[in-house]
């Protein structure tokens, strides 16, 4: 058996073993996708195993993440910091090596993947992530970026929706720099794909704009080299490379769904260990030339970066400015007094919305970010709603159509998508990539959105049109369980901002935070908080804080609201004091930030014993943590209506008359 072939195996055996010693994964695709791995990370693939963070490596990402045994015995074999040790406890309780891969566990897991086809739109984003680079920092004489993205995808990746609309704008945009190898084994987990998958794929990616190339035998090394290659050469479109694999290719599985998610168990592993001649029983065993032969790549890798770092110098020498950029780019710090840049708001500003005070304040922060430092570090769009969500940051180009500052991505009707690709890139670079639309339609992309919490991936998702006061739409475009759904997703911070001043605090929250953040936004204009006599600033970054004070000793009562009821809650204490009653009037725009605080200033916000109506336009489900059995809350568990927006608010429960009524009753008055 050549080097080659030793090699190759060595990786399906380490899969193999990894998954029966876990008695649980995945044996089908490692054994099938192999050779096509092993050609990608042998003779294509640049990358430096010891600097896994170089930032001209190539991207690869296993979409199909129910093979991850497959890239951990990659990662093993070309020298990352994944000992055997880590391969032995695969899915294991505290390891490096779970299940699907996860990012940040393991150096050289690019992305999380394991949901079918979130990791073809993350690829998508890393790839306009690397265009954005070049275009940007590349000198005529001096290229210090130049790197593709590789994503590995199955049948199942390619039924799912997200990956006709991650192509297709792929297609639009032209991004060469992006080639997916395709293992096509014609089986997924319930059977043959054609009982579900029968479409001209090739047809299909082809019409959306993308270069298509088949190899028919999954095992031919120099066919699958020769195609990627040819792949890399085209120019203009993205290539998708369709190679004919085998699932449990050489087990007594093989080309069945038996193969797909399950050990193969004692006998049907040595039989496929006969079948492929590989002679040692021994699980985990790593013949000295298959792995003298993948190290090299240790060596190969250190001057690649070394030669990138190279041209950094000569980029230092023929633009120093730009280099100074680049290197602050690169190292994500943003550049002293960006807080200072954002708008200002007062009680004397006409009611606004907070979706137009949100462009006010993005577009401030980008044209200060850019003039004080890094480019490109906020990127972004909507699901063709910028003339509604107010998003656009102007003055700057639009990728795809301009090359430069194209701050702006036209994403299009595809929130699902969007969120994949955004994802995709806040884990290329150091960007902060926002994705736009309605609160309603939060929902389409949820998957994602779930993906950037588990990764901590910085996105800021922007919604908009947050309540019943859409209005004449109707229910289908009035959000009701929405925010409350985000709150459930552990490590995404939701902010809901009650004016223009919150607003701009809410901006200055979602830069400054390291995981994702949300933004709720209204669609209706309400007034401006003044300043001056509410502590903004200082109480927005706690989750929730005191508006006004009754004018008892303590509070009879405590009013909470979030985003435009907190206008509503501030009335109703005016109205309350007016009955007699002392009542609190509490901005909460945060649940996840009011958590972090000690229980000392939850305490001081919401006193214990002292009764709590919260007043929020969605569901009520998961209020009464706060309000508990004394207190109340004034939301909407039903679904909204057509009609004017104001008389909609109304009718459901959110005029200052129904929250002082509710409250008098609290209170048995």
């Amino acid at each position: 058996m050549d080097v080659d072939g030793l090699c190759v195996n060595t990786l399906r055996f380490l899969s193999v073993d990894m998954i029966e010693q876990a008695r649980s994964g995945h044996p089908g695709l490692p054994l099938g996708a192999a050779p096509m791995a092993y050609v990608l990370w042998d003779r294509l693939l640049r990358f430096d195993p010891r600097d896994p963070a170089w930032p001209d490596r190539d991207r690869f990402v296993l979409s199909a993440g129910h093979g991850s045994a497959l890239l951990y015995s990659l990662l093993h074999l070309y020298g990352y910091d994944l000992p055997m040790e880590e391969l032995r406890r695969f899915r294991q309780w505290g390891s490096r090596t779970p299940g699907h891969p996860e990012r940040g566990l393991s150096p050289g897991v690019e992305a999380t993947t394991g949901p079918l086809g979130q990791g073809l739109g993350m690829a998508v984003g890393m790839a306009i992530a690397g265009r954005f680079l070049e275009d940007t920092f590349n000198l005529p004489d001096v290229r210090v970026f130049g790197h593709r993205v590789y994503a590995l995808v199955s049948d199942g990746d390619l039924m799912e929706g997200v990956s006709y609309e991650a192509a297709s704008l792929a297609g639009l945009l032209r991004l060469d720099n992006l080639v997916c190898l395709y293992d096509d084994n014609g089986v997924s987990l319930e059977g043959p794909t054609a009982k579900a998958f029968t479409e001209d794929l090739r047809g299909r990616f082809e019409a959306a704009g993308w270069n298509v190339l088949r190899v028919e035998d999954g095992n031919d090394l120099d066919g699958i080299e020769g195609a990627v290659r040819s792949a890399l050469a085209a120019k203009g479109r993205p290539s998708l490379v369709a190679i004919r694999t085998h699932i449990g290719y050489g087990s007594p599985k093989q080309d069945s769904h038996s193969a797909h998610g399950e050990p193969l168990g004692k006998e049907a592993a040595r039989a496929t260990r006969r079948s492929l001649g590989w002679k040692v029983e021994e699980p985990f065993h790593v013949p000295a030339e298959a792995l003298a032969h993948c190290r090299k790549a240790v060596e190969r890798g250190a001057a690649l970066s070394a030669g990138w770092r190279d041209g950094v110098a000569r980029m230092r020498k023929r633009a120093p400015e730009l280099a100074g950029r680049l290197e602050q780019f690169l190292d994500g710090k943003l550049p002293d007094g960006w807080k200072a840049a954002l708008p200002s708001f007062s009680a004397a500003d006409p009611p606004l919305a907070t979706r137009e005070a949100s462009s006010k304040v993005m577009n401030a922060l980008n044209k200060a970010l850019h003039e004080m430092g890094p480019y490109h570090i906020l990127v972004g769009g909507s699901a063709d709603l910028n003339p509604s969500v107010k998003t656009f940051l102007s003055g700057f180009g639009e990728f795809g159509f301009t090359k430069e500052y194209p701050h702006n991505i036209h994403f299009g009707v595809r929130e699902h998508a969007m969120g994949a690709i955004a994802n995709g890139l806040a884990l290329h670079s150091r960007f902060r990539p926002y994705a736009a639309t309605f609160l309603v339609f939060s929902d389409y992309m949820r998957a994602p959105i779930r993906l950037a919490a588990l990764m901590r991936a910085p996105v800021i998702f922007i919604f908009t049109h947050d309540s019943v006061f859409v209005g004449e739409d109707g229910p289908t475009h009035e959000p009701v369980e929405q925010v409350m759904s985000l709150r459930l997703v552990p490590g995404l911070t939701v902010l809901r901002p009650a004016d223009a001043s919150e607003t701009v605090e809410a901006w200055r929250t979602a830069i400054d935070r390291k995981g994702p953040v949300a933004i709720i936004l209204t669609r209706q204009a309400v007034p401006t908080l003044d300043p001056a006599r509410y502590r903004i600033p200082a109480g927005f970054g706690r989750g929730a804080y005191v508006l006004s004070e009754g004018k008892g000793a303590g509070p009879d009562l405590v009013l909470v609201g979030t985003g435009s009821e907190v206008h509503v809650v501030l009335a109703a204490a005016e109205e309350l004091e007016k009955k007699g009653v002392s009542a609190r009037a509490v901005s909460m725009p945060s649940w996840e930030l009011f958590e972090e605080q000690g229980e000392q200033y939850r305490r001081a916000v919401l006193p214990a014993g002292v009764p709590v109506l919260a007043v929020e336009a969605g569901v009520t489900t998961g209020w009464h943590r706060y309000v508990g059995e004394r207190g109340a809350v004034i939301g909407l568990d039903r679904f909204g209506v057509s009609a004017p927006g104001k008389t909609a608010y109304e009718k459901l429960g959110f005029s200052v008359e129904a929250v002082v009524s509710r409250a008098m009753g609290l209170l048995g008055r």
